[in-house]
């Protein structure tokens, strides 16, 4: 089997030698930032699998792809970058790859709870524009985290919280038990959080899934986290509650679009922090994501 790493950006390709070992199939590394669709053909052209970190792969380009039996995609977010369906009627088996970052992302959610809540990006801006912009910050001990969706990384996140003092409640579309977490309806959820913080999976049923009418069902004065996909909420909606009042603030690590593009209205709201979709990205986190590629390349035949 040979493969190809087909966007290694940042450090991913010092990390993908790193972990290798021998008898690992043969991985070559193309250190290209951004891959258009029409190049794939061509990039693809005789190996058996790719690595995909973050490279749309369009289904009639894909097509075209006629020798690859593999994408191994660098985390569970693969539909936001290609159709696992269609490219598995083409012979292109999709691979994702879960729990790597379970904590990393859990550590970045609470960092942006946290931020939002005492205002930290706000002062932060504020001061280096020279002015002592001072915050009233929101103390989260005693306060309520509701926790949309309950996998890895949503344990974690209440493991974390639970620390800190807060009460945790969660909704999981299958029934789940854990310590120290309440698991109740969504409406209640929505309802009785002080800050909600989500972490489904994107797919078809989840996609809007924190729509206009849920966001209104929020209570008033709540912080909403998203470090899951920026497709799960209504953004234009979420943006009018931030203007309105009823969010008192967002801390988003993802979007809609992304990259995110210059002068969004995300980026002049006042009680909104941002972060560049990087909640999953620790060293640690980047170890164990391309050694589980590997072993799953290993086990492709």
């Amino acid at each position: 089997m040979q493969g190809l790493f087909l966007d290694a950006v940042d450090d991913l390709a010092d990390i993908c030698q790193r972990v290798s070992r021998p008898g690992d199939p043969s991985v070559a590394i193309n250190e290209q930032a951004e891959v258009a669709a029409a190049d794939l053909p061509r990039l693809t052209a005789g190996y058996d699998f790719v690595f995909n970190d973050h490279s749309q792969m369009p289904t009639e380009a894909m097509r075209l792809c006629t020798g690859l039996k593999h994408v191994i995609f660098l985390g569970t977010g693969a539909r936001s970058y290609m159709n696992p369906e269609e490219l598995a009627a083409l012979g292109i088996a999709v691979h994702i790859i879960k729990g790597y970052g379970d904590t990393a992302v859990a550590e970045h959610s609470i960092a942006l709870m946290w931020a939002a809540a005492r205002g930290i990006a706000a002062m932060d801006s504020g001061m280096r524009a020279g002015k002592w912009f001072r915050t009233e910050g929101m103390e989260l001990t005693g306060k309520t985290l509701g926790l949309l969706g309950y996998g890895g990384i949503g344990a974690e996140v209440a493991r974390i919280a639970h620390g800190s003092g807060m009460r945790v409640q969660a909704w999981n579309r299958s029934p789940k038990v854990a310590p120290h977490v309440t698991f109740t309806d969504l409406d209640t959820l929505l309802a009785t959080s002080d800050v909600l913080s989500i972490h489904l999976l994107l797919n078809d049923e989840t996609r809007g899934f924190l729509s206009r009418e849920r966001l209104a069902w929020m209570k008033k004065g709540a912080i909403l986290v998203n470090t899951a996909r920026g497709a799960i909420v209504d953004e234009a909606a979420m943006i009018e509650g931030l203007r309105s009042g009823h969010l008192r603030h967002a801390a988003l690590d993802v979007f809609a679009t992304e990259p995110l593009p210059g002068g969004h209205e995300l980026t002049t709201l006042p009680n909104v922090t941002l972060s560049a979709h990087s909640a999953f990205r620790t060293p640690e986190a980047g170890e164990k994501l391309l050694r589980m590629a590997l072993d799953i390349a290993c086990t492709l035949a």
